[in-house]
């Protein structure tokens, strides 16, 4: 298995090293293996969860959300039920996501037809888009 140092996954990530120092000192990744010269060890496994943070920060979920979400996911003896709940209820969450973002295209692209003298009326219309959480 291919490990790497903070350095490394910081570049491959592109998330900074004092993020990452953060993210392990909050418990939201766990702390890496030492070396026998004490250098932190990372595993692949830290790039795949990674990703997932940035992810789900673009969706808008908080580090304590993902944190949770993460440790429930690392939990052996997590039962399917329980996973496909938590998985079902994450592609809900994603599907608001992508329906406001499709309402925001639809406007945009109405914006771009709307003649210049009724553009300010227009731009008041979006006012009445709900704004997700």
């Amino acid at each position: 298995m291919e490990t790497m140092t903070r350095g490394t996954l910081a570049k491959r990530t592109g998330v900074s090293m004092a993020t990452l120092r953060y993210y392990e000192d909050s418990g939201i990744l766990p702390a890496p293996r030492r070396s026998s010269n004490g250098y932190r060890v990372y595993t692949e496994d830290y790039l795949v969860k990674i990703k997932f943070i940035k992810d789900a920060q673009l969706l808008g979920y908080s580090l304590k959300e993902i944190q949770e979400t993460l440790q429930l996911l690392s939990q052996e003896d997590m039962e399917s039920d329980t996973l496909k709940t938590l998985v079902s209820d994450r592609i809900a969450d994603i599907q608001k996501h992508i329906d406001h973002l499709e309402q925001m295209q639809i406007h945009l692209a109405r914006l771009l037809k709307t003649p210049e003298d009724d553009i300010h009326n227009y731009i008041e219309s979006f006012r009445v888009i709900k704004k997700e959480p």
